[in-house]
């Protein structure tokens, strides 16, 4: 595995493998790699020659420094699991090669960026929208993947490269779960041994408001039963529930179409978000 830390090796790189006929996936993520990266690297291989995966831990994307500063890091050991997974590059770019001195410039999905996540955490996606440009510019793939965990980013990500004309293909892979349901997070190794246990209870609200959904429940009614559901869960703390039309992600009042069901819930000091689809 080759690991390339600046723009210009790394679009050298793709340029070479592609001139001579072999098609490139890439993975973006922000490292404290686990198996829902590399379900991504496993589908990344199916469809491609080769796979760049890249770490960087993105400060732009950050709304509370001190989340930024216990984010979790080890090079080491996500470049020993890339190596294993069979990942051809690891891109892995500083912080100053990323955003030199008087960098000025950020990228601004409007409407798909506005609810949700982009509510609560203003700025979010512009750092979400801006890395990820940079990052596709400089590894130029064929397609890239993303996990549907983070839905809203992956719906922003998709709008900015078709408006922008990026030429690149974006594809959503499907959550990875534990066995008990929790979605696989790099946030998780923050929770404490009993916030653990009560983890899952996300996934189990999210199952129920699926099937309540199927029964005939309005969304409003939905989005009351998942809080009261979360609300009898001992340290858990209910940020949004959202029942939203799949593609624009505006707020349903009744289902038409594909929708989905989404939410970010605390314990504690950790932040977590999951979804599922429905009906």
């Amino acid at each position: 595995m080759l690991v390339i830390n600046d723009a210009p090796t790394m679009r050298r790189f793709t340029r070479t493998q592609r001139s001579s006929g072999r098609s490139v996936a890439f993975v973006p993520t922000m490292g404290a790699l686990h198996d829902g990266h590399l379900q991504l690297v496993r589908e990344a291989r199916r469809l491609a020659d080769d796979v760049v995966l890249s770490v960087f831990v993105n400060p732009m994307q950050f709304n509370v420094r001190s989340d930024f500063e216990k984010y979790p890091r080890d090079m080491d050991a996500d470049a020993a699991l890339a190596t294993a997974a069979g990942v051809s590059v690891l891109y892995a770019p500083s912080a100053d090669d990323m955003y030199p001195p008087g960098f000025d410039t950020t990228v601004h999905v409007e409407n798909t960026a506005a609810p949700l996540e982009g509510a609560g955490r203003p700025g979010h996606f512009d750092g979400v929208a801006t890395v990820v440009c940079k990052l596709l510019h400089a590894v130029e793939p064929d397609v890239a993947l993303f996990g549907r965990k983070d839905y809203q980013q992956l719906a922003v990500v998709t709008r900015m490269a078709r408006d922008l004309d990026m030429g690149v293909e974006i594809i959503g892979v499907d959550t990875v779960r534990e066995s008990d349901g929790l979605a696989l997070s790099s946030r998780n190794v923050r929770l404490t041994a009993e916030q653990r246990a009560q983890a899952p209870a996300i996934h189990a609200a999210l199952s129920h408001a699926r099937a309540s959904l199927s029964r005939g429940l309005s969304p409003e009614e939905v989005r009351r039963v998942f809080s009261e559901q979360l609300d009898a869960v001992p340290g858990a703390r209910v940020e949004y529930v959202s029942v939203a039309d799949a593609g624009t992600l505006q707020e349903l009042d009744s289902i038409d179409g594909p929708a989905i069901i989404s939410c970010a819930v605390w314990f504690g000091d950790v932040r977590l978000i999951d979804n599922v689809p429905a009906p």
